[in-house]
């Protein structure tokens, strides 16, 4: 199997696996699946912890903080305050609070960037079980349901409106996204063999790009560590050049071994001898 790192940034990457018999079209659309439910998991992590501290979401039009508000407010036996006013605040039990931080958690390792550096290779099955479990705790927490207006409730039904919003321009379209190969990119009616060739154990930096965004930026030819590592030598260096300039020329004079008496002391037995100070 061809393994593929598919980078965006530093903080959007994964490893995934297909082979080189697939077709670029089809490594598309999995690789935009696959990006797409990591961006799920962040969302969710992002809302779901906001969920578990302040309860669900007020209806449209009625936010605001509730100190300032002229209704009456009312406050369940975990109630707490949201300080955005977006929520209710009538959270569910902080144990069973718990049981949903922990697993929005253990989503967010799941789909975590670090996963590259552990060699874990991602799946769509393991990203959607991940989810599961995510509605699985908020159906612990709240077992009435959400309002549908809640957008922990949109996110789980797929119901999401990311227009306007910074997570839009994050999320890639299956059908039309691009994808890219040492800087060139990868037509989709062709076969990842014909850029990669028939080699499996293969493993190549991708980039998915959004159609008509052009090329992505290509990969430092160092990595960083490695760049921190040079960094480090050079000034180590600067500043040894540093003291060698701020040295005098005839700063050795002092030393024993220029002294011009120095062989006949050797020779006199007394080059030992230190005079008291």
């Amino acid at each position: 199997m061809v393994l593929l790192h598919m980078k965006r940034s530093d903080l959007e990457q994964f490893l995934f696996e297909t082979t080189v018999e697939a077709s670029v079209k089809d490594t598309i659309k999995q690789l935009s699946t696959v990006h797409n439910l990591r961006q799920k998991i962040q969302r969710l992590r992002l809302e779901g912890e906001e969920l578990a501290k302040y309860g669900p979401a007020k209806e449209p039009g009625k936010e605001g903080i509730d100190t300032y508000s002229e209704d009456s407010i009312q406050k369940g036996p975990f109630y707490m305050m949201d300080p955005t006013g977006r929520r209710t605040g009538n959270a569910c039990s902080p144990d069973v609070s718990k049981v949903l931080i922990k697993t929005l958690e253990e989503a967010t390792a799941v789909a975590h960037k670090d996963q590259v550096t552990k060699k874990v290779v991602l799946t769509e099955a393991m990203l959607k079980d991940a989810i599961d479990n995510i509605r699985g705790a908020v159906m612990i927490c709240y077992p009435m349901g959400l309002p549908e207006w809640d957008l922990v409730r949109e996110n789980l039904e797929d119901k999401e409106d990311l227009s306007g919003t910074s997570f839009a321009a994050e999320e890639m379209d299956p059908e039309t996204s691009t994808l890219w190969f040492a800087g060139k990119q990868m037509l989709s009616e062709k076969s990842l063999k014909d850029y990669l060739g028939r080699h499996e154990k293969t493993k190549v930096i991708v980039k998915l790009q959004k159609k008509g965004a052009g090329a992505p930026g290509r990969e430092p030819v160092t990595d960083q560590e490695t760049q921190k590592a040079m960094m480090a030598w050079y000034y180590k260096k600067q500043e040894e050049q540093k003291k060698l300039v701020e040295d005098d020329d005839d700063s050795y004079t002092g030393a024993t071994w220029a002294s011009n008496q120095s062989l006949k002391a050797h020779f006199s037995g007394v080059s030992a001898v230190r005079l008291p100070r």
